[in-house]
């Protein structure tokens, strides 16, 4: 009787270890899905396998909090936001210009933030990190602007473009201004 009790202790002890183990991977998944969001599913249809997208997620997490991210100060942050309004109002004459214009101010707006800029899928990883909703925006900018340099975008394209970089360029200032007002 004591080594079949033994055995069951030990299968006991083992399935609760799984368990635990099991709703620990769940709460962790579920903590990361909330913070990406749609981040979140894009990663992971991208790679196909939960671990690895969750993995590759953590990674920008740690990847960004080794970074020295920091708001734009306020006087960058009036300049950026009248280049940005000269950007929406030049997509009238110059559709092109424009999207080329707020492609090259995000970019100066970023690298000043301290985000590296040499690549970019690591900037959209970057940016997903604190402003997960923001980077899908990102990313489809950055594709309609690839299309429009090969000509292969329309006007629409290049308004859905410029619409999306507002996405980021909004986002960039807010931080600046929730840091001003804390100060």
């Amino acid at each position: 009787m004591g080594t079949v009790l033994t055995i069951v202790i030990i299968v006991v002890v083992l399935i609760a270890a799984a368990a635990l183990l099991y709703l620990y991977q769940r709460r962790r998944s579920g903590e990361l899905q909330q913070r990406f969001g749609p981040e979140y599913e894009r990663t992971l249809e991208e790679s196909g396998d939960r671990r690895s997208a969750e993995r590759d997620l953590r990674e920008r997490e740690r990847r960004v909090s080794r970074l020295h991210i920091t708001p734009l100060s306020r006087e960058s942050a009036q300049t950026y936001s009248a280049e940005w309004a000269e950007v929406q109002q030049s997509f009238v004459d110059r559709p092109a210009g424009a999207v080329a214009d707020a492609d090259r101010l995000v970019l100066r707006m970023m690298r000043e933030a301290g985000y590296p800029v040499d690549e970019f899928e690591q900037r959209a990883d970057d940016v997903s990190v604190g402003h997960p909703d923001v980077a899908m925006h990102y990313r489809e900018a950055h594709r309609l602007a690839v299309a429009q340099a090969r000509g292969e975008a329309d006007t629409e394209d290049l308004r859905r473009a410029v619409t999306a970089y507002r996405h980021l360029v909004d986002a960039l200032l807010e931080d600046s201004e929730h840091i001003q007002e804390q100060a």
